[in-house]
């Protein structure tokens, strides 16, 4: 047994480490278990110099390290599908069908994985600092009040536990409280018990499971808007069911999302989460035409036919999000603008629709997230740009990954920005190095002459590295938000590790 793990690890017979384990390893009990105790003293009596303690502490334990971030919340991501089923089941069958269609595949799972994780690292804080929370009785584990009240109404809700989720929360009505103006209670004995425990409060993981809901309602639309043909190595939504189905599912999903998070009984995290849904869809507003280049906003395009926007009623709309579209260019003629002028803009429309239709959902619900725990604002707030900056990182690698991989890697099809028509980062830069790539992008949609003409750019000034570099700097930002905000613990060790993942993913 010591001679052949000696010679897997390409130990010399001169070397240090295999003197120690030849003293001090066990003859009468030669198996793989006490070698690794073995090995594990040695290496720490030889010089970390030595070439071959890195070899040597692969034949230990070979998946520790690095470990992988989903193994800090395993146990709850392996529920998070199977929760989110029972939220979004319908008495139809055709949309029971098409609603749980996306989650039936393997998706990243990043926005619950960083609600979860994000979830165990505030967890860490001493409950004395956090005392801004508002914690109801739901989400106490066996309250012996919410059971009985669960016992004389049958009628009303016969089985709330399995109609929704075992975790044991928002699943009845309490008869004397309203939910939104229940004043804060005092952290019980219970919950501190089972924050100490696992570090993930049950409203923590409801909110997780709300993200991925809304994040896959955001996808079964987009799919139909872009005309997609694939998503995650399967047939769209829009294909396998129609355009018209893929539709009612995402906003089935949304509708049944919206109700769990009433659900959650917190009036400031409701209205995060809730502001997320208007924001994907004002982000895709501003995708379908670049305001910077055409800023009459006149004008829709409809196939190749344009015709007038059609005239406002001349009532003021209340501003719903806290991210105001940039309208500098909108009072200047375009044509007046200088080059620098209209990369800086074109910059600040593409980032701010990056937020919106991205950032937004992981920085929103992160902010909840933070809220729940009962941090306080200088923490929440961190949280918050954490999650923009890493929600901001995460487009920019998959806008650049569109040049760099084929569709079979990417799962859906390659250069499909381009064949929409979209200017993301990589073109964007193409533009600030060739001035002459202008009359190209403010065209509506591009065609074979354009899109050759656009990579050929791409490609010649390598945008792409360009864009890697921007990615880099918000992943930097994303890194500090953690280090200044959270403490030494394995949960913000998973988050720093997935955040740096990010810049080398392929898909």
């Amino acid at each position: 047994m010591l001679s052949r793990c000696v010679k897997n690890a390409k130990i010399t017979r001169t070397d240090p480490l295999k003197i120690c384990i030849a003293n001090h390893y066990s003859t009468q009990e030669k198996t793989a278990s006490s070698f690794s105790a073995t090995l594990s003293k040695c290496i720490k009596m030889v010089s970390p110099t030595n070439d071959v303690v890195a070899s040597a502490s692969k034949l230990i334990n070979p998946l520790s390290s690095p470990f992988s971030p989903l193994s800090v919340v395993s146990n709850e991501m392996e529920t998070l599908t199977k929760n989110i089923t029972k939220l979004i089941g319908s008495g139809h069958p055709v949309l029971n069908r098409i609603s749980g269609y996306y989650f039936e595949q393997e998706g990243k799972k990043v926005r619950p994985l960083l609600v979860l994780l994000l979830s165990k690292a505030l967890a860490e804080i001493p409950l004395r600092e956090r005392n801004q929370a508002a914690i109801d009785r739901l989400d106490i584990p066996g309250d012996p009040v919410y059971e009985e009240y669960n016992k004389s109404n049958k009628g009303l809700f016969s089985n709330p536990v399995s109609n929704f989720s075992p975790l044991n929360i928002l699943h009845g009505i309490k008869q004397a409280t309203s939910p939104l103006t229940k004043g804060s209670e005092p952290l019980e004995e219970s919950v501190k018990s089972m924050d100490n425990s696992n570090g993930i409060l049950p409203k923590q993981r409801r909110l997780a499971e709300i993200v991925e809901m809304i994040h896959t309602a955001s996808l079964l639309h987009d799919d139909v808007i872009d005309f997609s043909d694939t998503r995650r190595g399967r047939p769209s939504g829009n294909i396998q069911f129609s355009n018209k189905m893929a539709v009612l599912a995402g906003d089935f999903l949304l509708g049944r999302s919206v109700v769990a998070i009433s659900r959650l009984r917190n009036p400031e995290v409701i209205e995060l989460v809730s502001n997320c849904i208007a924001n994907l869809v004002e982000g895709e507003f501003m995708q379908l035409k670049n305001t910077v280049i055409d800023p009459s906003q006149l004008t829709i395009m409809t196939g190749d036919t344009k015709k007038l926007m059609p005239v406002s009623t001349g009532k003021e709309l209340d501003i719903g999000h806290d991210y105001k579209i940039p309208t500098a260019a909108i009072t200047t003629d375009i044509n007046k603008l200088n080059h620098e002028t209209l990369i800086k803009l074109a910059f600040d429309h593409y980032l701010h629709k990056t937020y919106l239709k991205t950032a937004s959902l992981i920085s929103k619900s992160l902010r909840s997230t933070a809220i729940l725990s009962g941090c306080d604002r200088a923490i929440v707030d961190q949280c918050y740009e954490f999650g923009k900056n890493i929600g901001i990182c995460f487009q920019l690698v998959d806008d650049m990954l569109d040049y760099t991989q084929d569709a079979k890697t990417l799962g859906k099809p390659a250069n499909n920005d381009l064949k929409l028509g979209l200017a993301t980062a990589p073109v964007l830069f193409a533009w600030k190095m060739n001035p002459n790539l202008k009359s190209v992008i403010e065209k509506p949609s591009f065609n074979d002459e354009d899109i050759k003409i656009i990579l050929d750019n791409v490609y010649k000034y390598d945008t792409v590295s360009m864009t890697r570099e921007l990615a880099t700097e918000y992943r930097d930002k994303a890194i500090e938000n953690l280090r200044s905000t959270l403490p030494k613990s394995r949960a913000r060790d998973a988050l720093e590790m997935l955040t740096m993942s990010i810049m080398s993913r392929s898909k």
